[in-house]
């Protein structure tokens, strides 16, 4: 199985490719933090990896740029088959952020998802604080449905970090515990195939 679009292609995801992910770069906002990879070793790589594809309600594939640099990877979890519907994770290399890869992974991906796998529903959890990637699922159709809070990954933030201070409406401290707001959001086949001349028309 393989997605290909203008600029990008999609496969199943190999462990070799997940080590390549320590060559990504890093994320300088202290918020983005749980997401740069290269912090982990071999090891923590082989385990990550094998997480990631266990189970029969979860698939994961790598992301490929029109050079076949590895840019990114994807996935879908919480498959409910019968339902027909999934949640949608996707993580960039920092170095490839704000090069329109990412509406162009999604709405490709979409496509398959839809069309090929005959799915009916698809959600993501993003959040709040982090706009570049709401705006990007939402210029690929998506809309939000619910807000919750979540406790945030890292418990020892630095709460006069420039990062923190500038999204602090996103977060709450409740007995020394931080947590912050997660969005909902989802798309459905329904208003994807009405939407989807309008999305592909739309520059990445």
């Amino acid at each position: 199985m393989e997605i290909i679009g203008n600029r990008i292609r999609i496969k199943p995801i190999k462990l070799d490719d997940v080590y390549e992910m320590k060559n990504w770069g890093y994320h300088k906002n202290t918020l983005l933090f749980d997401y740069n990879l290269p912090e982990l070793t071999d090891d923590e790589l082989r385990q990550w990896y094998k997480y990631k594809t266990r189970g029969f309600n979860r698939i994961y594939y790598s992301v490929f740029n029109e050079v076949n640099i590895l840019i990114g990877y994807l996935g879908i979890k919480n498959i409910r088959r019968i339902l027909r519907e999934a949640t949608l994770g996707i993580v960039l290399d920092p170095n490839y952020v704000n090069m329109g890869y990412g509406t162009e992974i999604i709405l490709n991906y979409l496509d398959y998802f839809f069309n090929n796998m005959n799915m009916k529903t698809m959600y993501l959890e993003v959040a709040k604080f982090n706009k570049r990637a709401i705006k990007c699922y939402e210029k690929s159709g998506f809309t939000i449905i619910d807000m919750y809070l979540d406790r945030f990954f890292d418990q020892n933030l630095n709460l006069e970090d420039p990062y923190y201070l500038k999204e602090k409406s996103s977060f709450v401290i409740e007995k020394g515990k931080i947590y912050n707001y997660i969005y909902m959001m989802k798309i459905d086949k329904k208003t994807y195939l009405k939407e989807r001349e309008k999305l592909n028309d739309r520059k990445y």
